[in-house]
């Protein structure tokens, strides 16, 4: 059935920010947008279906959240993820990006230390210095095609006692799916040192085998009173305009902490169309995921045999997880903004330059391949073409 990811949906005017904000952000006519993390695809059809469902009824006022949405969790993380949440953990919230910046507010002051592994996702920073907390980062190294972390920093920066440490697990931008062993180890760093981990694990569900997803709670009781775990459908099933999260915290205390930050936040009910795609797509939408992982693990391998025979000078870091390509254009030997700016002026082509994933991320770019197989191609072939220019002009 991957017929359905082939299909070309126009989604001009629709108020995308993917699409509608293009020319705005990023200066040029006539780009092909691969940056923000949202798929081109369509929600799962009992996704559509329960949404048209709730909007035939007309009435939209203060939404409760049913324990069926609550049941649907519970069985999508045991069945898929071998994780037995409990319904008193959950707290709902709008994001993973919301439930974060709580978070930080109820459990830490400012000037307190925060620790993220860079490069990583850009709210990361922006929910921690915009807070007034001191960042401190673990840089993960870049080796043999891949990324591993630097435990003996990571031992460092948590003996400064940082308040709390987010994880992107999997990683964005490098697509690493972290293993048990080294998540074993995160945890019982963040143990030893008391320090708070915050697992964001909104691409938890997109991950390819032989890689396995393993969840920061998955390690039992002892670590419950150091470890909260940021999910969201959003990410799995294209539903991030609908603003649907929620957060499960083992321990009362960090769990009623949480509750009264959000509150004070002035946050409470979810958007009731989230409700709806949440309940309907953990119930439903396990057989339109593997699907799309089938289909997303066929893009990768079309950019991996592009790149391979097309553009030997940009180096793909396979991704183990996310539809997000990192790729390298460091052989090219430009700037940051000099490499957007052959990528927007002569490919036509509108990616998230690396440099805004920290410094780690200068020469790369994220790729988001979430799109038809077609759209992938012709991205790629746009690359090619700013390269080539590239190329030519350093001849003449």
């Amino acid at each position: 059935m991957t017929l359905q990811f082939d299909q070309n949906i126009d989604r001009l005017n629709t108020q995308s920010v993917k699409w509608d904000l293009t020319k705005v952000l990023f200066g040029y006519d006539d780009l092909l947008p691969m940056w923000v993390a949202d798929m081109d695809f369509k929600a799962p059809d009992a996704v559509l279906q329960a949404l048209k469902e709730r909007v035939d009824h007309g009435v939209f006022g203060y939404t409760m959240i049913p324990d069926e949405t609550k049941d649907a969790i519970l069985s999508w993380y045991k069945e898929r993820h071998h994780t037995a949440l409990q319904a008193d953990w959950l707290t709902f919230s709008s994001s993973v990006v919301n439930s974060l910046s709580v978070i930080v507010h109820a459990f830490s002051e400012p000037g307190d230390a925060c620790l993220i592994q860079t490069p990583v996702y850009p709210p990361f920073f922006k929910v921690v210095e915009n807070s007034d907390r001191t960042l401190l980062t673990n840089k993960l190294i870049f080796k043999d095609s891949t990324y591993h972390i630097d435990f003996a920093d990571l031992e460092a920066q948590l003996a400064k006692k940082p308040k709390l440490m987010i994880l992107c697990s999997p990683h964005n931008p490098i697509g690493r799916v972290w293993t048990k062993q080294e998540l074993k180890r995160i945890a019982d760093l963040c143990v030893q040192y008391d320090v708070l981990l915050v697992s964001d694990e909104i691409h938890a569900d997109l991950v390819y085998a032989p890689h396995e997803h393993t969840m920061a709670l998955q390690f039992g009781e002892a670590y419950y009173d150091h470890v909260i775990a940021c999910l969201s459908p959003s990410k799995t099933f294209n539903l991030a305009g609908l603003q649907a999260s929620f957060v499960a915290i083992p321990n009362q205390k960090l769990r009623d902490a949480f509750n009264k930050q959000y509150n004070a936040f002035g946050l409470s009910q979810l958007n009731t169309l989230g409700l709806t795609a949440m309940k309907a797509a953990y119930q439903h939408g396990g057989a339109w995921l593997d699907e799309l992982l089938s289909y997303l693990q066929g893009n990768i391998a079309a950019a991996e045999s592009f790149l391979t025979a097309e553009l030997p000078e940009v180096q793909l870091i396979k991704p183990e997880g996310t539809y997000l390509l990192w790729l390298d254009f460091s052989a090219l030997d430009l700037s940051d903004q000099a490499l957007k700016e052959l990528l927007l002026a002569k490919g036509k082509i509108a990616m998230n330059d690396g440099i805004s994933f920290g410094e780690e991320g200068s020469g790369f770019m994220r790729m988001n391949i979430a799109c038809p197989k077609q759209t992938v191609l012709e991205g790629l072939q746009r690359i090619k073409i700013a390269v080539e220019s590239h190329k030519a002009t350093a001849r003449s």
